[in-house]
């Protein structure tokens, strides 16, 4: 059971290229992502966008998609870098007051926040770019040739599992509660939402008794075949 993304890495141009090479790679992008200036963290970005349409056969437009979801989080955290409380108005660009002290934005605010957004998408469209390009098998050979312990690998290799298991059965539930209008409003939406949460938590569990259950019949022995 895959989603989108792990198909995808199935079909990359660079499917069949090292695992090796596609992790020094992805840690040359990371290295110039956090060392280069805003400016050409930018560039970077660029470059990532159209490398990795091209080796994932993807559009534009669906990778803009996508690096949308963390965008709305990191927009988030670079306003609270922006915005700053402080007792000195002199200190602030812009602001007004709130009781004794001044709200608003300071230079050393706005030169963090543009440093810091556009490291974070360089980064996160690094990381982007090995989803899409390293499957998950080719994940679990890097990790043994790198002699990381069997026990984080396996650790890794179920935690993969789970959330397929809880993807699967939150789109199951969303999908059955939509067609009987769960949502049409905000009141019956919320109340809708509360049901997914506790009906995932049982469904989760059940499909983890019968996975339990499968590994038993096969006399799982405590070690999974890497």
């Amino acid at each position: 059971m895959t989603n989108g993304l792990d198909r995808l890495s199935y079909q990359s141009r660079w499917y069949g290229v090292a695992p090796e090479r596609k992790f020094f790679l992805w840690l040359t992008m990371m290295i110039l992502a956090f060392s280069l200036p805003p400016l050409g963290q930018g560039m970077l970005l660029c470059g990532l966008a159209a490398l990795t349409c091209w080796t994932a056969r993807i559009s534009l437009i669906r990778w803009l998609r996508w690096m949308a979801i963390p965008f709305s989080f990191l927009l988030i955290g670079v306003l609270t870098i922006i915005f700053s409380l402080t007792d000195d108005p002199q200190a602030l660009l812009a602001g007004v007051p709130v009781g004794g002290y001044w709200f608003g934005v300071t230079q050393a605010g706005v030169t963090t926040a543009n440093e810091t957004f556009w490291r974070s998408l360089a980064a996160l469209a690094a990381t982007f770019w090995l989803v899409l390009n390293l499957p998950f098998p080719q994940l679990i050979m890097l990790l043994r040739r790198a002699r990381v312990p069997r026990l984080i690998a396996e650790q890794v290799l179920l935690t993969w599992r789970f959330i397929f298991i809880l993807l699967d059965e939150a789109m199951a539930i969303h999908r059955a509660q939509t067609l009987r209008f769960g949502y049409r409003s905000v009141p019956i939406g919320y109340r809708s939402l509360a049901m997914l949460v506790g009906l995932l938590f049982n469904r989760v569990l059940i499909r983890y008794q019968q996975m339990a259950t499968t590994l038993d019949i096969k006399l799982y022995q405590g070690d999974f075949h890497l």
